[in-house]
């Protein structure tokens, strides 16, 4: 079998990607006959005056063809004599970077495209730092469209010289630099008359030649992130997923992390072909020797000295329109667990141009960061530089589903192995068991003059004379004390409900019904408090109109809000996201204070 490179083009919109691409296969004739004349006509169409536009072979998409760039990742395989080869078209326009990383993710070596007429510009700088962030240690700076320069030496060795002192700051282990033209074909696939003074090899040949295996002795021993448990009948028990580093053989013993419980390995299957041994790369399903608790995320490994935890240090790319805002809480994936999470703080971003350390509190896209992130439970997880599968993870949106960030891991956080949720004798069962009621939060959220307060006091004087033990957490209350160095732009807005979630929950294990009247105007915020409490986090949107919540507001800040004397102020200068599936609606402009009381007393038994 011939061995596989997979390698990534990229660099600044407009540098020539996909042509070179295109000219590289048109030469080294790897396309089909009906892919050589679809070409051809397409070129004619575009009024191309009988010159092939070779960009055409990968730019597939309606909207790329209109607008002449790159939009989406393409990928092309073609094989040479000498080697198999997978083709990542990254697209180089700056709103469409998050498509470039992910072809960077999948790649061993970058062709990096440098138009010689502009130079090196931002995004290419930002391309290369996205290439070392994903673990790419080989890179080809291709110079392009020195036929514009007429070929001329001095321009290409400027822009090399420049490419080799930001390059020097990598950790790269192979890098050149080779001039191109990728309309005319110069270097692509054979040496160039018109550059007799590059004494290299062209672009195909390199890129047949180079080698991107790792040196003997990085593996980071056997590593096989589970992803499915099969249990086709009573007698057998396997744990499927593909092996990401190192080898396994019947009758060795692995580790089940994060547990850390031992076993041999039984048998190992291929398919459906049994066999003695298996290496990376391999789909297998391994079962073990006696029964040990393993499911999906759970990583089984040998030799192996990676690290189960839930804190680390992270250095992140940030791809989403919303910023990236400490505290906000995300689905973090890394291998095949996925677990809640949260940026607890930026150290700094990463100033794309010289790599300096620029402090930071918010983090806009396509900006590159160091940050602290802290999850729900503790995961088996290694440097980036160890070992890329499980050092590498995304951050999802919990709301829109949205890819918001892809980072590595730099290493763990020491506290988090100092830490220790220190167990008590009475727990929170007894405590409630001794007040008699089943402990809730029971979350208000509203506008200002929603009735929220008002409703909240309602029903807490109703609950007391019921007998039960309970406590009002207050907006205006919490932010006189606990929240007291806050303020109101997102970002205090979100450690604000973070804390009051936080208190709820110490409040729920004490035993106690809890009641919380905050605007909270975020629906992630309010995601982020529900995944802090838990199962006993009750919803109730007060969803009265803002007109009668104007018509309530006695201190008059809705005018305030109005004439711009009070910046933040939602419902008017800054917004407000209904939720979407609350537990209990209430509009009290449609219903008298007893009665919407009434509405949650009920819902409340219905919980018992």
């Amino acid at each position: 079998m011939k061995d596989l490179l997979k390698f990534l083009t990229c660099g600044n919109v407009d540098d020539g990607k996909s042509t070179l691409i295109g000219h590289m296969l048109y030469d080294a004739k790897l396309l089909y006959t009906d892919q050589k004349r679809a070409l051809e006509m397409d070129s004619r169409l575009k009024g191309r005056g009988g010159s092939l536009d070779y960009s055409l072979l990968l730019d597939g998409l309606m909207a790329e063809r209109e607008q002449g760039i790159t939009i989406d990742v393409a990928y092309r395989y073609f094989t040479t004599d000498a080697r198999s080869f997978i083709v990542a078209d990254g697209p180089g326009h700056e709103e469409y970077t998050r498509n470039m990383a992910v072809g960077a993710a999948f790649a061993d070596l970058a062709v990096i495209l440098v138009d010689v007429a502009k130079g090196v510009k931002r995004q290419t700088r930002r391309h290369i730092r996205i290439c070392n962030l994903m673990g790419i240690r080989h890179f080809v700076f291709a110079i392009n469209k020195m036929d514009q320069v007429h070929y001329d030496k001095t321009h290409f060795e400027e822009i090399a010289e420049e490419l080799g002192k930001i390059i020097a700051n990598f950790q790269a282990e192979s890098a050149c630099c080779i001039p191109v033209s990728a309309t005319e074909g110069d270097n692509i696939t054979s040496p160039s008359e018109r550059m007799g003074w590059y004494s290299g090899k062209p672009l195909l040949t390199y890129l047949e030649e180079v080698d991107v295996k790792k040196a003997a002795g990085e593996e980071a021993g056997f590593v096989m992130p589970v992803q499915r448990v099969c249990r086709p009948n009573s007698e057998y028990r396997g744990f499927q997923g593909q092996i990401e580093s190192g080898s396994i053989c019947v009758s060795d013993e692995i580790t089940v992390l994060p547990k850390g419980e031992k076993a041999h390995v039984k048998s190992i299957y291929r398919g459906d072909a049994s066999v003695e041994k298996a290496e990376k790369g391999c789909p297998v399903s391994i079962s073990l020797d006696r029964e040990v608790d393993v499911s999906r995320g759970c990583v089984l490994v040998k030799d192996f000295t990676g690290m189960v935890s839930d804190m680390f240090s992270a250095r992140l790319l940030w791809m989403d329109d919303e910023p990236l805002i400490p505290g906000k809480n995300y689905l973090v994936k890394l291998g095949t667990k996925t677990v809640p999470g949260a940026v607890m703080s930026v150290k700094y971003k990463i100033d794309i141009n010289d790599g300096n350390h620029v402090p930071a509190d918010v983090i806009y896209k396509n900006e590159i960061a160091d940050c602290q992130i802290s999850l729900s439970e503790k995961i088996v997880m290694n440097k980036f530089s160890q070992c890329e599968i499980m050092g590498e993870f995304i951050l999802t949106d919990r709301v829109t589903n949205m890819t918001s960030a892809c980072g590595v891991i730099k290493h763990d956080l020491r506290r988090a192995d100092n830490l220790v949720w220190q167990k008590t004798d009475v727990t929170r069962q007894m405590r409630a068991a001794q007040k008699g009621q089943k402990p809730m939060t029971l979350w208000f959220t509203g506008l200002s003059g929603s009735g929220k307060s008002a409703l909240a006091n309602a029903l807490e004087k109703r609950l007391l004379a019921m007998g039960n033990h309970t406590m009002l957490l207050d907006g205006d209350n919490v932010r006189m004390g606990l929240c007291r160095n806050l303020g109101f732009t997102h970002q205090d807005r979100i450690e604000n409900i973070r804390r009051v979630a936080e208190v709820a929950k110490l409040m729920n294990d004490a035993g106690l019904l809890v009641l919380t009247a905050f605007i909270s105007p975020y629906a992630q915020d309010r995601e982020n408090a529900r995944n802090i409490i838990g199962e006993d986090f009750v919803e109730i949107y007060v969803s009265t109109p803002m007109e009668v919540c104007e018509q309530r507001d006695v201190k008059g800040l809705y005018a305030k809000a109005r004439r711009g004397e009070i910046p933040n102020f939602t419902g008017v200068t800054s917004a407000y996201e209904p939720p979407a599936n609350p537990e209990i609606q209430v509009d009290t402009s449609q219903c008298s204070m007893e009665e919407a009381v009434e509405q949650i007393l009920n819902y409340l038994e219905l919980r018992k």
